[in-house]
């Protein structure tokens, strides 16, 4: 495939080079504030697992441009800079990691937490969906620590068999929490985004990043009633934008030429970065195929060994044999 293929059949990623994001998932979030508002009287904002950094992106766009705005992003990957952005490449579930972020706001709590990460999916559904409940369980940890009373948070959440769970475990903090799903989101991926508004939380609560928010089992027969969690599910974005699961021409409406966008930032440091120097130069090892390989499968195939031959003597032969063996 031709390196225009993705942009054929990824709208919003051709979008996102286009308008000098480092990833389509910038559009999400954008998508998201126009739903819910999410940047109003926001001054200061915490992007978690922020690597590549399109979120961190747009908060910089639209909270540091105000002059008074403070943006700090998290992740355990480095990040290239960006301008208003305070970087912290840590682990969020790290007490130290917290304090740092109260620290750059000089001791001042976050008005809005965003987290877009996601774990490297396995294609083992309820896997992924573990592995996902489990980082958002993190970053709502750490958010517990650097948010402030009535700030949002905003995670990404896999819509799965136990999602209730979670929507129970974010309504004990938030008083308003809803699903959303953004248009630039593909309709084929259960990704959708947990919009936490109203952050209040228990009577007597103390944030501890030493204990999970969920370390008990639930027992499903017992969420009914007031403490069954029903979560509106909203779409954001225009329905007359692009639908991220089609494939749209690279022609131009005015007629001209398409030309081909670089991404706006490659990733620093990747872990397959070994990977793609090895394959380059040819060093990857190949897998052969029997198609592949010139000498026949029986060839190859263990060969028994050979029976000792019996021969029975003649008379002739014994009477020759005779005659030469003698002194």
């Amino acid at each position: 495939m031709g390196r225009t293929s993705k942009d054929k059949r990824d709208v919003y990623y051709r979008l996102a080079k286009e308008n000098g994001w480092r990833a389509r998932s910038a559009f999400k979030l954008l998508q998201l504030d126009e739903e819910f508002q999410l940047f109003q009287d926001v001054t200061r904002a915490v992007d978690l697992c922020a690597a590549p950094g399109s979120w961190s992106q747009v908060l910089s766009q639209k909270i540091g441009s105000q002059g008074s705005g403070h943006v700090v992003a998290v992740d355990l990957q480095a990040m290239a800079p960006l301008p208003g952005v305070l970087q912290i490449q840590g682990d969020i579930t790290q007490l130290s990691t917290a304090k740092e972020i109260i620290q750059h706001f000089e001791g001042c709590p976050a008005d809005l937490v965003v987290c877009d990460g996601a774990p490297d999916v396995t294609g083992l559904h309820d896997v992924d969906e573990y592995m996902q409940a489990q980082l958002l369980l993190a970053a709502l940890n750490i958010a517990t620590h650097v948010l402030k009373p009535g700030g949002c948070f905003v995670a990404k959440i896999f819509r799965g068999r136990d999602v209730t769970l979670i929507y129970s475990q974010l309504r004990v903090f938030f008083s308003s929490v809803l699903c959303a799903k953004p248009r630039s989101s593909r309709n084929s991926s259960i990704e959708a985004f947990a919009v936490c508004q109203g952050y209040d939380p228990p009577h007597g609560f103390l944030p501890d990043l030493t204990k999970p928010l969920l370390d008990h089992s639930y027992d499903f027969n017992q969420l009914d009633g007031p403490t069954r969690i029903i979560v509106p599910f909203v779409t954001c974005g225009d329905l007359s934008s692009y639908d991220s699961d089609r494939s749209y021409p690279l022609d131009l409406e005015d007629g001209s030429e398409y030309k081909y966008t670089p991404p706006t930032q490659p990733p620093i440091s990747p872990p397959y970065q070994e990977a793609c120097t090895l394959k380059k130069k040819g060093w990857l090892a190949k897998e052969i195929r029997p198609q592949d390989c010139p000498i026949s499968t029986v060839d190859t195939l263990p060969q028994p060994l050979a029976a000792p031959q019996c021969h029975t003597l003649l008379a002739s032969e014994v009477e020759d044999s005779e005659m030469n063996c003698s002194p």
